[in-house]
């Protein structure tokens, strides 16, 4: 037995003369995740008084956009059918599936859970027909009613730290395997089976899954506030994350989520913007002697007013920069100084090729015939025939070969770069800084 499309099984047109029945399904509401199929039977079917639960051989069925339809035969799936389109259903053929856009994973689960039989639609069988809901079933509101822990990583500073965050939003999720769906969830349901009936539990596994999908996140560097601008990145996180309790236990993934911005508390907020700043600081003298500028105006200020007499307030000043080592702005000023003048200096005596040096493709300047690094061969220069001479002009002087169009027209003649684009090169050379001229063209 097996489906057919019902314009390629006709002649023209005759075969809709002879459906003895006909099923089709309404657009399914977004509550609804599969419904068994109703049987039509028009007016021109000598079928009227058929079994509920049984398809005669060349019965019509419809499937429409968002709809993906399976055949039942003694409680076993025997037809699969994605693809929107008109079809009928012959006893004669093969099972065959239509896989639509759901592609190659319900096929491979209709080898597994699939049954061929070799006898028609006699009676004494049931036959069902049902149709999933294929759209993004939208609308599904979520929140942390306890904190997660999210780690918050600067790798840059070296900071990490730990703080608890909670979270709410909406996600959508999508029947992608209807076949799962139909052996794990739904079975042989008389009617229709609803959202309501597993939201609950898919809702409290969401939830679970959130703290892996965030840890997932911490790979990014996010701060809690920048995970709504990232709700792609915390699909898949959370796709990963319940792989084995929703995709291949019950053929549903995660199609969505928009989270409401995240928050944290004022005290690991506080916390966090203090460790960033003193790891700026502390690897930029400038900006810590500005600090200690600023702090010790503070200070002053505060001894002049200090009511057992400014001389006590500017006692207490004294000891305590005293406790911090007598450090004070002009000493990290002038290390910012010397900061300044080692960088200088290092790119001072910074090698550089010499005029009849080159550079290695591992990055080393050399003078030599091979590369002091790696020990590659300094490339020949100019152009190399197909007869193996190397040459610099225009014509090969071994066999008098045209230089090929895509031969190297120029080269630096201070460092020996090349560029990309043979024939269009820059105005300077990008590794030594020497203008393109007459005396680079090779």
């Amino acid at each position: 037995m097996g489906l057919i499309k019902a314009g390629i099984g006709a002649l023209g047109g005759v075969l809709a003369d002879q459906w003895k029945e006909f099923f089709y399904c309404d657009s399914l509401e977004n509550d609804v995740l599969m419904v068994k199929g109703q049987k039509r039977v028009g007016g021109r079917s000598s079928n009227t008084k058929g079994s509920d639960n049984i398809i005669s051989n060349g019965s019509g069925i419809a499937v429409a956009d968002g709809q993906c339809m399976i055949i039942v035969e003694q409680g076993k799936v025997v037809e699969v059918c994605a693809e929107p389109g008109e079809f009928t259903y012959d006893s004669s053929t093969e099972p065959s599936i239509f896989s639509g856009k759901l592609g190659d994973s319900i096929k491979e689960t209709f080898k597994l859970v699939g049954k061929r039989f070799t006898y028609g639609g006699d009676t004494g069988k049931d036959q069902r027909v049902y149709y999933f809901n294929t759209k993004e079933i939208l609308d599904n509101k979520f929140g942390t009613a306890n904190p997660l822990m999210f780690e918050v990583v600067n790798k840059r500073i070296g900071m990490s730290r730990t703080v608890q965050v909670r979270c709410n939003g909406v996600y959508s999720y999508k029947i992608t395997d209807p076949l799962l769906f139909y052996t794990k969830i739904a079975g042989n349901v008389s009617d229709e089976f609803t959202r309501d009936e597993i939201d609950s539990q898919l809702k409290t596994e969401f939830i679970s899954a959130l703290q892996p999908a965030f840890a997932a996140l911490t790979e990014l560097e996010l701060r809690p506030a920048q995970i709504p601008a990232h709700t792609t990145e915390l699909k898949n996180a959370m796709n990963a994350a319940l792989k084995v309790e929703w995709t291949d236990r019950r053929g549903i993934s995660v199609e969505s989520i928009a989270i409401n911005p995240i928050t944290l508390t004022p005290e690991d907020m506080q916390k966090i913007n203090q460790m960033e700043d003193a790891a700026t600081m502390g690897s930029n003298p400038f900006m810590m002697a500005g600090r200690m500028t600023d702090a010790q105006a503070n200070a002053m200020e505060a001894a002049a007013s200090n009511e057992a007499g400014a001389m006590t307030g500017f006692m207490g000043m004294g000891m305590a920069m005293n406790a911090n080592g007598g450090f004070n702005a002009a000493q990290m000023y002038n290390a910012g100084v010397q900061q300044q003048q080692q960088m200088a200096s290092q790119q001072q005596t910074a090698p550089t090729p010499s005029a009849d040096g080159w550079k290695c493709s591992c990055g080393t300047n050399n003078s030599g015939k091979f590369c002091t690094q790696c020990g590659s061969a300094k490339p020949a220069e100019g152009w190399t025939c197909s007869c193996g001479n190397v040459n610099k002009g225009n014509f090969c002087s071994n066999c008098g070969s045209k230089r090929p169009a895509d031969a190297p027209l120029y080269r630096c003649d201070k460092c020996g770069w090349q560029p990309e684009d043979p024939k269009n090169p820059p105005k300077f050379c990008p590794e030594c800084g020497d203008i393109f001229d007459n005396n680079d063209i090779k």
